[in-house]
């Protein structure tokens, strides 16, 4: 019998629309950063709209994002920019600091269009990436960050940063290095060997409280305070492996420097190191192991069995889908639960324009209690959060029109036109 390991079906594009409405253009629009950073757009309209609702991810290419059609289609313009360094592969270097001069840019390009508003929809891990932004653009030159974590230059106080009128957390995780650090596998013992395992530290192991579904699994209270303790430590190992390479690249740059021009065998050897340690990368296995996606006490109503993609994570921990390769300046500056500057509720309280926070019930990936923390902490005096049914990506399985992205759809609109009318 062959076990379904995945929750969607290979090939599923998870976040596109359908259709565009009728009369809606989708204008493609290249985008550079102050810095020369590359990136693009697509730009939805029917024309002369007054606001515009503009939603970028760290990572996922949300150009024909699913709410395109009803946003537009009820009079609001839709704007959704792909960064400088998308998808699975390029993600291994994303820096979140560069990332703010992309965000920038397509604030720029949308004011130049003249809408009056702009709403930035934080969806998923965009939540703390336009967090840190306008963290970043509220704070008064010269005290904008002037480098990223690991030491790199990159002055934001050179930038123009406009800031928006409106914010909409949709599904909004704390931050990917906290999201890392909540699923990555604390077990494994030899980072090398991806089935090495401390049996005392094994999420899925029988011994420790796990059960294979539909028979729920439970832990002791005692074994989960071990368990995000270890995890804890491993991101931390990570952090210092990180570091290591970094000065370890530095050191080999000083020596190609100190022996430039010499053709001796030393002279060659150094510059020949020097470039052969350019762009190495971290393996970091097994990310699929976060005790709320089988633990049933943990699980809210309405939320299935599992994590993101797997209905059965104790699988898919093991497989090449949840390892990542990562440049260490990445792992520093994105996905690390120490340094990683992209932390929703560290950068929340600059965020002080009406707020829309809203969670769905399913979601295996962004629980709604942590999506409630960004509305309790948010400082906004205008604010409101909202709860539908479906999972992380709006899919629901049950009766029409009590849920998934109709919903979730009624909830922006109904808000926009409380805030920023049509007309």
């Amino acid at each position: 019998m062959k076990i379904r390991a995945l929750r969607y079906p290979p090939g599923l594009d998870f976040l596109s629309y359908d259709a565009l409405p009728s009369g809606a253009n989708a204008e493609s629009v290249p985008i550079e950063a102050e810095d020369g950073g590359k990136s693009r757009g697509v730009l939805y309209s029917k024309g002369k709209e007054k606001t515009v609702l503009f939603v970028m991810h760290p990572r996922a290419d949300m150009t024909r994002h699913y709410m395109v059609p009803g946003i537009v289609g009820n009079g609001y313009a839709f704007f959704g920019q792909i960064c400088r360094s998308p998808g699975d592969d390029l993600s291994a270097t994303t820096i979140h600091e560069h990332l703010l001069a992309d965000v920038a840019a397509g604030l720029k390009f949308l004011r130049s269009r003249g809408y009056e508003n702009i709403v930035l929809v934080g969806n998923s891990g965009g939540a703390s990436m336009f967090a840190f932004y306008h963290k970043q653009a509220t704070t008064q030159p010269p005290g904008r960050l002037t480098a990223t974590v690991a030491g790199d230059p990159f002055d934001l106080n050179k930038f123009d940063m406009p800031t928006a009128d409106g914010f909409i957390f949709l599904g909004p995780h704390l931050g990917a290095g906290l999201w890392m650090r909540d699923g990555i596998d604390p077990s494994i013992t030899d980072e090398d060997d991806p089935t090495s395992c401390d049996p005392a530290l094994d999420l899925y192991s029988p011994e420790n409280g796990f059960r294979e579904p539909p028979t729920a699994s439970e832990y002791s209270s005692d074994f989960l305070m071990r368990y995000r303790a270890a995890q804890d430590a491993r991101s931390s190992r990570i952090d210092a492996l990180a570091w290591s390479m970094i000065r370890a690249e530095s050191a080999r740059d000083e020596l190609a420097e100190a022996t430039a021009g010499r053709n001796d065998a030393a002279g060659l050897l150094a510059r020949r190191q020097a470039i052969a340690g350019k762009g190495q990368r971290i393996t970091i296995h097994r990310l699929d192991a976060n005790p709320e996606s089988v633990d049933r006490t943990t699980t809210e109503p309405g939320r299935s069995y599992g994590s993101l993609f797997a209905y059965r994570p104790d699988l898919l921990n093991y497989s090449m889908h949840t390892s990542k390769i990562i440049d260490p300046r990445a792992w520093l500056s994105s996905w690390s639960a120490a340094t990683s500057r992209a932390r929703l509720l560290e950068n929340l309280p600059a965020v002080k324009t009406p707020t829309l926070v809203l969670a769905y019930r399913g979601d295996n990936t962004v629980h709604p209690d942590k999506v409630k923390q960004v509305y309790d902490q948010s400082p906004a005096k205008d604010k409101d959060f909202k709860l539908v049914n479906g999972d992380h990506f709006g899919f629901f399985d049950g009766p029409e029109g009590e849920g998934g992205r109709p919903a979730a759809r009624k909830v922006i609109v109904d808000w926009l036109r409380g805030h920023f009318p049509v007309a």
